[in-house]
């Protein structure tokens, strides 16, 4: 199974190209807002709250996030995040471990606090 995971301190963010792409391999009508700091806000089919797309509504192991990033390299990682593809034997249950924005691929295994 391949997963996306940022490999650099900073976060997960996908570039403007990346989210263009992604919304083309998802048939979503891609609807752009230009903000007053410069940062485009990207929405799904039409512009409203319940329609604004962020990284976070993505599972890690989607098939077109995983093609965007491998098509795009580095293009497809956005502003302090440096994005790639790894691979997990599909067997394994898993979740993304991180600090600061590093993020690795972790087996999932018991934890008591």
């Amino acid at each position: 199974m391949k997963v996306v995971i940022n490999g650099d301190y900073g976060g997960f963010v996908l570039s403007n190209q990346a989210i263009r792409r992604l919304f083309e391999l998802k048939g979503w009508k891609c609807v752009e807002e230009i903000t007053k700091y410069d940062y485009t806000l990207f929405y799904k089919d039409y512009k409203a709250e319940d329609s604004l797309f962020t990284e976070t509504d993505l599972k890690r192991n989607d098939a077109e996030l995983v093609r965007v990033v491998e098509e795009l390299g580095e293009a497809a990682s956005g502003k302090f995040s440096s994005l790639k593809v790894v691979e997990i034997p599909e067997d394994v249950k898993w979740h993304i471990s991180e600090y600061g924005g590093l993020e690795h691929v972790a087996e999932d295994h018991r934890t008591w606090y």
